[in-house]
């Protein structure tokens, strides 16, 4: 295997480097080019796909327009100010060369960043990212072109954050486009997007965004060891893979620790609250944290709202989020006691029915909730809407038939289905039901043994349990600021005040 270190002077040797590397030959999208100009031979390499189409064809015109006999770099003349050789060069040739590239970076290639780089590694993680290199015979180093143009989608809404009001345009995968929508709405001289690379592989660029006058330096500090610290081949699933480096979490904590967002509104607004943004290259999804409870039961929605009905929505939210987790559990444990209830509260339970049966009604309406809703979000969207309504009608009416379910249990389970999708993040929901299904097993399971009030307390506490033992990243307790309490961090959390009240500068620190 040949050694790699650093760049000769000999275009031959570092061609047959490089050739050992990468697949020159046998890749299709990695683009070469040998070329003679003036005497002088010049090698091209870049990939296809991630490179502006239009800055090869033009430097190899100015290479040959610059580099042939007669020109101004071909003769030796150079600017006086450009491609000084330093005091440590002892090679005229290799002096020259290297005069004539800086030349041609410094004066001809005025839009893109130049950079020159005498190490293999560098040099070949900069080809892989889709910069352009240049090696010239006699030249011991390589002229790296930044014209990045990775493939992306059209800006668009995203689908599970749409808003009635307000800006359209959503995150996509390229990571250059994402600073961009996040620069247009924050302009502060403060503004750091700090990057990194992850992955032996993949080699994924991540940007961790903050303002250095309001985010805190420690936590910046920890996003960064955190994710410096890990040795991992790839980044497969983008953001949610670096969501799992940064929090360790047991099996039994659904709860999301951080917001993941696809709107840059929200990830502006985080970022100038004193927040931690974190972009991956290839993920839509932004990471904002650390995040509690209380900032899951927002929306953008609220904003874009008048204040009074910003409000109620939060309210709806905040009730919707009761009824999502306990709606279906007590409505089991008030069916198998439904003898021992007085007689005007008989009719929410509706008919006595044995507590195994109706223990399967409550999971069979469980599991079917989640077929549909899993089949409409994978369904392409011309059957989407007849999947969920006409499917959901046709199958409830057949389950009511066959004894598979009663009316009270599908009535209850839709008001729970709706509620749940009240949750502006998915993630949130999603934990919900996982913490309602448990409930819905140890209330089910101790009304077997005639214990169904003891089955739903041990559920209950269970989930109580994991919900205070879910931690944010930096370790603050879920549930701040109302534990520890503080009222005025509390207050922002719990209503939508207006635009002038609601600035940044007269909040409190959220970081």
């Amino acid at each position: 295997m040949i050694k790699m270190e650093i760049l000769t002077d000999s275009l031959e040797r570092n061609i047959e480097i490089l050739s050992h590397t990468l697949p020159l030959e046998e890749s299709s999208d990695i683009v070469t080019r040998r070329l003679k100009l003036g005497g002088l031979s010049v090698f091209l390499v870049t990939i296809n796909g991630l490179t502006d189409s239009f800055l090869p064809e033009y430097i190899l015109s100015v290479i040959q327009e610059k580099m042939l006999p007669g020109s101004a770099a071909s003769t030796g003349s150079k600017d006086p100010k450009a491609g000084e050789p330093s005091s440590g060069q002892v090679n005229p040739r290799e002096d020259k060369v290297y005069a004539d590239l800086k030349m041609l970076a410094d004066k001809e290639i005025g839009y893109y960043q130049t950079e020159f780089t005498e190490s293999f590694t560098i040099l070949i993680n900069a080809l892989l990212n889709g910069v352009t290199v240049i090696l010239a015979d006699g030249c011991s180093k390589a002229l790296l072109l930044d014209c990045r143009r990775y493939p992306s989608r059209s800006i668009e809404e995203p689908e599970t954050e749409k808003v009635t009001k307000g800006a359209k345009d959503g995150f996509v995968e390229s990571i250059t486009s994402n600073t961009g929508m996040i620069r247009r709405r924050v302009k502060s001289r403060g503004l750091v997007f700090k990057s990194l690379t992850l992955g032996d592989e993949s080699k994924t660029d991540i940007f961790i965004a903050y303002i250095k006058e309001l985010a805190d330096t420690g936590l910046v500090g920890r996003i960064e060891t955190a994710l410096k610290s890990r040795q991992l081949t790839s980044v497969t699933m983008g953001s949610k893979s670096i969501e799992e480096i940064l929090v360790k979490k047991k099996w039994f904590n659904p709860l999301p620790s951080m917001i993941s967002t696809e709107r840059p509104d929200v990830a502006a607004s985080y970022i100038l609250e004193g927040h931690v943004a974190v972009l991956v290259d290839t993920s839509p999804y932004v990471l904002i944290l650390p995040a509690t409870f209380f900032q899951f039961t927002q929306s953008p929605e609220d904003y874009y709202k008048n204040p009074i009905v910003g409000n109620h929505m939060r309210l709806i939210r905040f009730i919707s989020i009761i009824i999502s987790l306990y709606l279906m559990p007590v409505f089991l444990l008030l069916g198998n006691m439904t003898q021992k209830l007085p007689e005007g509260l008989r009719h929410i339970t509706g008919e006595y029915t044995s507590s195994s049966k109706l223990f399967l009604y409550c999971m069979f309406i469980e599991f079917g909730l989640d077929l549909f809703a899993y089949a409409s979000s994978h369904a392409y969207e011309g059957f989407n809407s007849s999947l969920s309504i006409v499917g959901g009608l046709i199958v409830s009416d057949i389950a009511i038939n066959l004894d598979w379910a009663s009316r009270e249990v599908i009535f209850y389970g839709a008001v729970t289905m709706l509620a749940t999708l009240t949750m502006s993040y998915i993630e949130f929901g999603e934990a919900l039901r996982i913490y309602r299904v448990l409930m819905l097993l140890t209330t089910g399971i101790g009304g077997l043994f005639r214990q169904t009030l003891a089955g739903f307390i041990t559920g209950f506490a269970l989930v109580t349990l994991s919900i205070v033992t879910t931690r944010t990243f930096t370790g603050k307790s879920y549930f701040w600021p109302l534990v520890p309490f503080n009222w005025k961090a509390l207050k922002t959390l719990l209503f939508r005040y207006t635009t002038p009240k609601a600035q940044p500068s007269n909040q409190w620190n959220r970081s």
